[in-house]
């Protein structure tokens, strides 16, 4: 199989800067020389390899767009796109787990934690030596998070916590877990979302390893259980203002999945374009049939449209002008087009598309998950209706 280089065909190349070029071919190059040679064995026998953590840690993907003084790498959105971008077409999980660690770990505490609380966690996490995970979804609220039922209440010096979150990317390894939770507020006796970071070895703090699943097997999805958990009010997010903090958080991880799941798609182009050229059948290459060219061409056409996609999206971003639902546009049709990109794939390659020889049936397995966390399709659907008449379909 050839070696990727990439797929550019509308020469989006010129319109990037020098380093947010070295970026991605700084991370494509590690991805292929480090990370796919033990991909198989992780997904198959469903670990994440921690292993490469100091690695990832060493090139500065965790907050990465963060100010070097808290430990991030301080690059543009856009270098942090590309980067995810290259991860993701190594694996779903493990640019889920850079997602989680950075968008939705690192940056609450970074926009809505204090000071102190910045320079105690920010610069570990950034080195890979806390390993954070999210907890909003709950097992009967995921795409209505405003209706959880996980509860904080006041206790001295800080608050107890009781509820479950489900679907929690890292949590059984988790060091830090950001947890949200409503809190009575004492003057108006209104529930308030607050959020608040729970320490791993906090009594009555669990999380059990969700096993048995099809997909992103490669990475570790757990439940977190808290049972009467006594967080100290220094855990306590001061700057959260209400479900509006955790959405933000959503927004910053759905921009990254944007760009990655755009690597699961040239992964697998890639994959069916070589494939197409060196299969023989009927005497000839079955790249040189109709049906097969128009699968490729389609694909071709729609990995162009959303790099441009992308590449708009993150310079609104770099601007401050990006709005929520341009991110879900964005990850909506990206994650849509990589799916069906997968499949067609897959069907390409025939009885070949089933086994690990090739990556195509792990890339299309993992982006039936990532099609529904971070907003299903249908919930980024009635954002854009919303957006489009002014009426929230889902209220």
């Amino acid at each position: 199989m050839a070696r990727f280089n990439g797929v550019d065909f509308y020469e989006i190349d010129p319109l990037l800067t020098e380093d947010e070029r070295q970026i991605r071919e700084h991370v494509r190059g590690w991805v292929e020389d480090r990370y796919l040679p033990i991909v198989e064995k992780a997904y198959e026998e469903a670990y994440f390899p921690m292993e490469v953590v100091p690695e990832l840690a060493s090139m500065g993907m965790f907050g990465a767009t963060l100010p070097e003084e808290f430990g991030g790498a301080g690059v543009s959105h856009t270098a942090y796109g590309l980067a995810m971008q290259e991860l993701e077409r190594g694996d779903s999980g493990l640019r889920s787990f850079v997602s989680v660690q950075g968008a939705l770990c690192m940056y609450p505490i970074f926009a809505f934690g204090s000071d102190e609380q910045r320079r105690r966690w920010l610069p570990p996490m950034a080195r890979g030596e806390v390993i954070g995970c999210f907890g909003l979804t709950e097992p009967d609220h995921g795409s209505d998070p405003g209706g959880m039922i996980t509860r904080a209440v006041r206790a001295d010096g800080g608050y107890r916590l009781n509820g479950a979150k489900m679907w929690i990317t890292s949590g059984t390894i988790a060091d830090l877990a950001v947890v949200w939770a409503k809190l009575q507020n004492a003057e108006t006796d209104r529930d308030e979302v607050h959020g608040f970071l729970v320490e791993k070895g906090s009594k009555g703090f669990s999380a059990p390893e969700q096993k048995h699943k099809h997909s992103l097997r490669a990475s570790v999805t757990s439940e977190l259980i808290l049972e009467d958990v006594f967080v100290p009010e220094e855990n306590r997010l001061p700057g959260v203002r209400g479900l509006q903090s955790p959405l933000a958080c959503l927004s910053q991880a759905r921009y990254g999945i944007a760009w990655g799941v755009l690597g699961a798609a040239m992964a697998c182009f890639h994959e069916a374009t070589e494939y197409a050229k060196t299969r023989i059948m009927f005497g000839k290459p079955i790249g040189s049939f109709q049906l097969v060219q128009e699968k490729l061409a389609v694909m071709l056409t729609e990995i162009t449209k959303a790099q441009l996609l992308c590449l708009q999206l993150g310079r609104l971003k770099e601007q401050g002008k990006v709005t929520p639902a341009q991110i879900s546009l964005a990850k909506r049709n990206n994650c849509e087009i990589a799916l069906d990109i997968a499949r067609e794939a897959r069907d390409l390659l025939g009885a070949n598309g089933i086994t690990a020889e090739y990556p195509v049936i792990r890339h299309m397995c993992n982006l039936e998950s990532v099609k529904t966390y971070e907003g299903t399709h249908n919930i980024h659907t009635l954002v854009l209706g919303e957006h489009v008449t002014g009426i929230a379909a889902y209220r």
